[in-house]
């Protein structure tokens, strides 16, 4: 058993986001360190390339001979590794694009004749018929309901909205 493997997974995160020179059996890698397996101690690395895109090196753990770091890097590489691997839908909406959506979406189900309510603090979750509830970003996938044939109904409703609108 080799040294990174015998360090456990507090250890290990103090090495995410900072840059690193990993030594393994078969060579040595450089680059950022997304994340580490807390059970395999697999390392993910990432390299910026220059032009624009990046590259993703997995390390496996048994590996690892010595990790050593090169840049504690800043908040701005911090960022950038942190929404790597997040969509566009997963990424903070600001308050006002999220108050349009949900009022052009509360529009479209009022004029389907959909009963619906506001409810919780800014931004709101729309309340469908108190059976139904939809939390931001106000997509199929953000409504939520016990009954399943309201909750496909509705959800078949906001595709066709979303389908419509710009």
């Amino acid at each position: 058993v080799n040294e990174w493997t015998k360090r456990g997974p507090l250890e290990w995160q103090d090495y995410t986001y900072k840059e690193v020179r990993v030594t393994a059996s078969e060579k040595d890698y450089k680059g950022w360190v997304l994340t580490t397996d807390p059970v395999s101690a697999n390392i993910v690395l990432v390299n910026f390339l220059e032009d624009g895109s990046m590259s993703v090196t997995g390390i496996m753990g048994h590996a690892v001979q010595t990790v050593e770091t090169v840049n504690e890097g800043d908040q701005g590489v911090r960022e950038k590794l942190m929404h790597l691997f997040t969509s566009g839908d997963c990424q903070a909406h600001n308050l006002e694009d999220l108050e349009k959506r949900k009022n052009s979406l509360r529009k479209w189900l009022e004029k389907n004749h959909i009963p619906v309510t506001e409810q919780g603090d800014s931004p709101r979750t729309l309340c469908v018929a108190g059976v139904l509830t939809i939390d931001p970003p106000y997509g199929p996938e953000n409504c939520s309901s016990s009954n399943e044939i309201i909750l496909s109904r509705v959800q078949d409703l906001i595709q066709g909205h979303l389908a419509a609108s710009p």
